[in-house]
């Protein structure tokens, strides 16, 4: 699928009209967050609205940069493949804190440009003022610890994954080094990098001790051993290169999950205790997120009876709160998080937590909860299975709790929020094609308004972006 005819997200933008504001405010976007790419002179579903040039694209770019503080760096590139120019701009993330000369912030949500607030702004500044540690030089090491197996084997993925051929002499890290450096793994010297030593080193803990994971089984639902004393059921150390670490994890959290069984038709299928791709996720998410300049912490994840945690040491990153962290999208260690992405570790950048929820709610768990501190993030997975109501119920007035389920004192709902929380009771998710079914002589827009006012009353949490949206209870 070509760029054009793919929808905007965190990483893509389209800007139709050579508008140099809206160029700018795109370009502190991205060089505030993950980075990202600009189509210049089409629409989303591919139509080209103006007949651009390149220089025409080069003068809107520098007036652009010119509107930014610190001017944003961008790389215009041609990436039309029939004769017919594309013209792309590349923007890389900064280390700096960009802003409008208005002094406005923004960053990129949800395909869309967003302003931070004074708080957002002030936390952001936080994270990129602590620099940028995944790209800083290991001391001591040097290309001999990398293991030269582990870079075939990205290389190998990657290739897969961009369907592009890496033309090599041979497969291991001195012949790669030119790809090594270009993703990150080695600075221009030619010496390894953090997220280098973590990705690709022959014993990483070596260098940084704190990058493994250590995994604990409680027999209960506190953190003891059996009959309450000190103790656990399982204690395991997990170390190695990133990609190693998460499939040994993967290995030890699933032989002691529970295994249950369903009965479909005539046919019996096992289930596992918690969902695979969320158990996955909140372990890949760790390994990715984690603040690796924390030192005497590990990753931990403790199993217990009745949950599955796994703590990653260090805060949310820069604007990221629990509120909004279903919506935003910052990463700590961007490198690290393409890395894995490349392996295939990650299925699709920025939409991990929307399928961890789905996957748990669809599999009659409750939603992840998600605890965050100053100087740890912890998911925890119910194994509990919320039994669905099925039975009707009646329609109460707004003033009561509608559908059965308690709403913050104070709150009221119209009818049609009614039928929509009975609705979710019921099924677990709604969308608004369903709350169209339920109200059909309703505008499209007014019942998007019901369903987005109970997201700010804070009886529904959004799941997912545009055509993928859907609502369960928060």
């Amino acid at each position: 699928m070509s760029q054009q005819q793919r929808a905007a997200s965190h990483l893509l933008a389209f800007l139709p009209e050579l508008d140099p504001h809206a160029l700018a405010e795109t370009l502190v976007a991205f060089a505030n967050g993950d980075g990202g790419t600009i189509v210049l002179g089409y629409d989303e579903r591919g139509r080209p609205s103006a007949r651009v040039t390149p220089e025409d694209v080069e003068a809107v770019l520098r007036e652009a940069a010119a509107l930014t503080v610190p001017p944003v760096r961008a790389a215009l590139e041609n990436a039309g493949g029939d004769g017919t120019p594309q013209l792309i701009v590349r923007v890389p993330r900064s280390v700096d804190l960009h802003s409008l000369k208005d002094g406005r912030v923004f960053v990129r949500a949800a395909g869309e440009n967003r302003p931070l607030t004074g708080d957002e702004i002030r936390n952001l500044s936080q994270s990129k003022s602590a620099g940028d540690y995944e790209a800083e030089t290991v001391p001591g090491a040097t290309l001999d610890d990398f293991d030269d197996e582990i870079v075939a084997e990205y290389i190998a993925k990657r290739e897969m994954r961009t369907r592009r051929k890496i033309e090599l002499a041979a497969r291991d890290a001195r012949h790669a080094a030119p790809l090594l450096k270009d993703i990150g793994a080695l600075d221009v010297r030619g010496q390894p990098t953090v997220a280098g030593i973590l990705l690709f080193g022959k014993n990483p803990q070596s260098f940084l001790p704190q990058s493994g994971v250590v995994f604990v089984k409680f027999p209960g639902v506190e953190p003891r051993g059996e009959g309450g004393r000190v103790g656990y059921g399982r204690r395991e150390e997990i170390n190695g290169p990133l990609a190693r670490v998460v499939e040994r994890a993967w290995q030890v959290i699933l032989e002691e999950m529970r295994v249950g069984a369903i009965v479909k038709g005539l046919e019996r299928e096992e289930v596992l205790e918690y969902p695979e791709f969320a158990v996955r996720e909140a372990l890949v998410n760790a390994v990715c997120h984690r603040d690796y300049r924390l030192r005497g912490r590990r990753i931990e994840v403790r199993k217990y009876a009745d949950r599955l945690e796994v703590i990653s040491p260090g805060g949310l990153a820069g604007y990221i709160t629990l509120d909004n962290i279903i919506e935003e999208h910052f990463s700590r260690n961007p490198r690290l998080v393409q890395g894995l992405f490349q392996w295939g570790y990650i299925e699709e950048l920025g939409l991990g937590i929307d399928r961890m929820i789905e996957d748990m709610v669809a599999a009659g768990h409750p939603a992840p909860k998600f605890n965050a501190t100053a100087y740890s993030f912890t998911v925890i997975l119910s194994n509990v299975r919320e039994r669905r109501a099925t039975q009707n119920i009646t329609l109460m007035p707004p003033t009561t709790a509608e559908a059965g389920i308690a709403l913050p004192p104070g709150l009221t709902v119209n009818e049609r929020q009614a039928r929509a929380l009975q609705y979710v009771r019921e099924h677990g998710r709604i969308t608004n094609r369903d709350l169209q079914v339920l109200c059909p002589n309703v505008t499209p827009e007014t019942l998007r308004l019901d369903l987005a006012d109970l997201v700010d009353k804070g009886v529904l949490m959004r799941v997912g972006e545009k055509k993928g949206t859907y609502y369960i209870l928060k």
